[in-house]
């Protein structure tokens, strides 16, 4: 079979990926332009809506972001939302949720009161919620198991339902929608690979060699957006060498009915590298509630796919960085038994009450029977691991040697930075090709004025 080439060549073909197949269709003059990814079906594993909080990660209600991160995150989750609106996609997979971020006890709400101050220039539509409305909006959130009133001093900060702030989406039909949009537009080549699992990337001269299972080709430009496996393409080709990875999964209970109205964050412990608890009504499950995620690592790439422990072991690249690295989370006693209770959170028959126990917190009054754990539901997240800095990597991480490849690890709020990424890396592929990216057009289509 002849080698087929292309201007750019993107591998992975979850959310990230599909996102900046669109942008370099859409809003650039390169006129060639192919998706490869190794499954049957795009957004197979951590953008299928199952595998993630299906959440616009905006900032808003994200007590773990700074005013500046969460200025960074607004604009490309507006993104989402714009491009949504673009094309009428509002209430078929994306929606206007109730949500809020709530305080517990007298520090938390100290902190939640004191955090919407710091905030309110950059969100002004939120709006505090004392014990008595939310009595009103979200009651499962104030009342015990007897109907009365629970004792804990609590607030809400958030917006309530009907609002046209958007904050839930089926990522995984998102992204089948990029690559629909991106296929019509025209005097464009746009191809499309299922089922090719990338072998091997070789740089040859100016180009690049991509041998996939059945195919081969070239590509004068590469970008990599392939997950934890970013990484583990990286290193075959021996780049990223000062990173890890370390894959933590993410597996959540579902309830047995609609429970609450929109979606309720907890505040962060700042001590805790990962995701408060949660609960979101559920898209994909009848809107019930869907309570995680938890934090499991696991020493494999994928999920629910078999296979990819050896995957795990090349790219986590252990060494005694490494080493020291795992040694200074394990001797903070607050993320140790964190690590300990999530790792329980997967046993069966403890799991549920240990669980039920934990999401109590948000809503009190909630029994066993409630709930059940949402088998098959959770992805995995490449938390990457920095060796040169001897620490874990909070965000995204991406590996630009400027030889034409770029390889990208997306932990969350990835779904939610995917056009923004995309921008970012459309920029850099068109400036290495001697390309134009249509900046105006994408300003008037993808981003605020404010």
């Amino acid at each position: 079979m002849a080698t087929k080439h292309y201007e750019v060549l993107i591998v992975g073909g979850g959310i990230s990926g599909a996102a900046l197949f669109y942008e370099l269709a859409k809003y650039t003059d390169i006129k060639s332009i192919a998706l490869v990814e190794k499954y049957e079906k795009l957004a197979k594993l951590n953008s299928c809506g199952t595998s993630n909080s299906q959440t616009i990660h905006c900032g808003d209600i994200e007590t773990n972001y700074t005013v500046e991160k969460a200025k960074g995150v607004k604009r490309t989750a507006n993104m989402i939302a714009k491009y949504c609106l673009q094309h009428n996609y509002q209430n078929k997979f994306m929606f206007a949720h109730q949500k809020m971020a709530l305080g517990v006890g007298e520090e938390e709400v100290y902190y939640m009161k004191k955090r919407h101050e710091d905030f309110q220039n950059l969100f002004p539509y939120l709006k505090v919620f004392d014990k008595e409305k939310l009595a009103q909006i979200e009651p499962k959130l104030v009342f015990d198991r007897n109907g009365k009133y629970r004792p804990d001093e609590i607030v809400g900060v958030g917006v309530e339902a009907g609002s046209k702030h958007y904050s839930t989406v089926d990522f995984g039909i998102m992204t089948e929608t990029f690559v629909e949009n991106a296929k019509k537009i025209k005097d464009k080549v746009t191809d499309v690979y299922l089922n090719s699992k990338v072998i091997e990337i070789q740089k040859d001269d100016s180009k690049h060699t991509v041998k996939t299972q059945h195919q081969t080709f070239t590509a004068d430009f590469v970008v990599v957006n392939a997950g934890a496996h970013s990484l583990y393409i990286a290193h075959q080709m021996g780049y990223g060498t000062d990173y890890g990875c370390l894959p933590m999964a993410g597996s959540f209970y579902l309830t047995t009915k609609k429970i609450l109205n929109g979606k309720v964050y907890m505040v962060q412990n700042p001590k805790l590298p990962f995701a408060a608890l949660h609960g979101d009504p559920d898209i994909l499950a009848n809107g019930f509630t869907r309570f995680g995620p938890t934090a499991l690592a696991l020493p494999k790439l994928e999920r629910y796919t078999g296979g990819t422990y050896m995957d795990f072991i090349k790219t986590l690249n252990f060494d005694t960085n490494i080493l020291k690295i795992f040694s200074d989370l394990l001797s903070d006693k607050d993320i140790r038994n964190y690590i300990f209770r999530n790792f329980m959170f997967e046993v069966p028959y403890i799991n549920k009450k240990l669980f039920v126990k934990d999401a109590r917190k948000i809503v009190p009054s909630l029994e066993l029977d409630d709930i059940r754990y949402a088998k098959g539901f959770g992805g995995v997240r490449p938390q990457v691991l920095d060796k040169k800095n001897k620490k874990l990597m909070l965000g995204e991480a991406s590996i630009n040697p400027g030889t034409g490849i770029i390889f990208n690890m997306t932990p969350s709020p990835g779904a939610t930075s995917c056009l923004g990424n995309a921008e970012r890396d459309t920029k850099t592929v068109c400036a290495y090709l001697n390309k134009q990216f249509n900046q105006d057009e994408f300003n008037k289509d993808l981003v605020d004025e404010d």
